[in-house]
């Protein structure tokens, strides 16, 4: 009797330990460690944002998203908006703009739209380490996007550069679902340069806001140089690796999977996670915008963090009531634009 006592305390200690570090685990604790952006690198963030939020906009003349005081486009640059009718499916919707104020040349692709049946199978057009890309793996939906949108638009890039000149730089920028697809069109342009008019590799820029997990380590580590992932806080998205079908399928019980994640993680060594070359991550140089600390309430000035993570990225479910309201392109944008003004 009082063997099976002991035991059962030792469980019960033991769940208890676990729902501690669990539910005081917070995303301050991912960057820790690494030093921070500074505000050149980081200045892109808020005006790119801005330009995926067009995306969203059915009159950019007159913007239901502009903060007051926030980076205006310039309705006269938009070169192209493609709808869902136009895309047929194979690929979330998006704007090319020329960005004449700081010489870019930018293509904005949305996030996910949960009434879109056409997202959902880009989604679930997926299998766990099946498709090989670039020496690595990559999420299979998500790159068949990228390769049918580059092609798409290839020659409207290439007629943008040579227009505008070598001085200008080409930048993918999207959101969630969209970021998975402007990273992946970003390593097919860096080594097909014919595609986007032979545009030189260092004019090549990718940002990935709230990025998903689309490619493997050993490329999330390759293409650092040219694509820049930015995550707020807690942001669910990039720190599972469960298959992104399953996350947005089970978007409306999204606490009780995130919960479920947490269990089964802790029965899987991290040692064992992390050696499997097919796992995805979010991808290039990641740039963590830290706001809130334990046991403080509210936000505080926010502060980002940068880093090239070689041993894990974002690996541990951050069990917070900001997990999902910290994907949004919104706040995300916002936290970015005070993260400038008090650096």
């Amino acid at each position: 009797m009082s063997v099976a006592c002991g035991l059962e305390s030792v469980v019960v200690l033991g769940c208890l330990r676990w729902a501690w570090k669990r539910c005081t685990y917070i995303g301050n604790y991912d960057s820790a460690s690494w030093p921070p952006a500074t505000p050149d690198e980081f200045d892109p963030v808020p005006r790119l944002c801005r330009l995926i939020l067009a995306v969203y906009e059915d009159d950019l003349h007159n913007p239901k998203f502009a903060p007051p005081g926030g980076y205006r486009l310039n309705p006269d640059n938009l070169v192209k908006r493609v709808t869902y009718e136009e895309t047929q499916g194979r690929s979330p919707p998006y704007i090319i703009y020329t960005d004449r104020e700081h010489r870019e040349i930018v293509l904005a692709i949305r996030g996910l739209n949960l009434s879109k049946e056409s997202d959902y199978k880009v989604l679930l057009d997926n299998s766990l380490g099946m498709q090989r890309f670039d020496g690595g793996y990559a999420h299979c939906g998500l790159l068949k996007s990228a390769t049918w949108l580059l092609k798409s638009e290839s020659d409207t890039l290439k007629r943008l550069w040579e227009e505008n000149g070598s001085s200008y730089k080409m930048v993918f920028a999207g959101h969630s679902l969209g970021s998975g697809v402007a990273a992946l069109m970003t390593v097919i342009a860096v080594n097909h340069p014919n595609l986007v008019g032979w545009i030189p590799k260092d004019h090549i820029r990718c940002y990935a806001m709230a990025p998903a997990r689309c490619m493997s380590l050993n490329l999330a580590v390759k293409y650092a140089h040219v694509i820049n992932s930015i995550v707020l806080q807690d942001d669910f998205l990039p720190r599972t690796a469960t298959p992104l079908q399953d996350i947005f399928t089970s978007i409306f019980c999204l606490p009780c999977l995130l919960v479920l994640i947490c269990l089964r993680d802790t029965f899987i060594p991290d040692g064992r996670k992390l050696r499997d070359p097919r796992r995805l991550y979010a991808p290039g140089r990641i740039y963590h915008i830290v706001e809130r600390q334990f046991c403080r309430c509210g936000r505080y000035p926010p502060e980002v963090r940068t880093a090239i993570p070689v041993d894990g990225r974002f690996e541990h479910i951050v069990l917070s009531c900001n997990a999902t309201s910290d994907h949004a392109i919104i706040w995300i944008e916002r936290e970015a634009a005070k993260a400038l003004d008090v650096s």
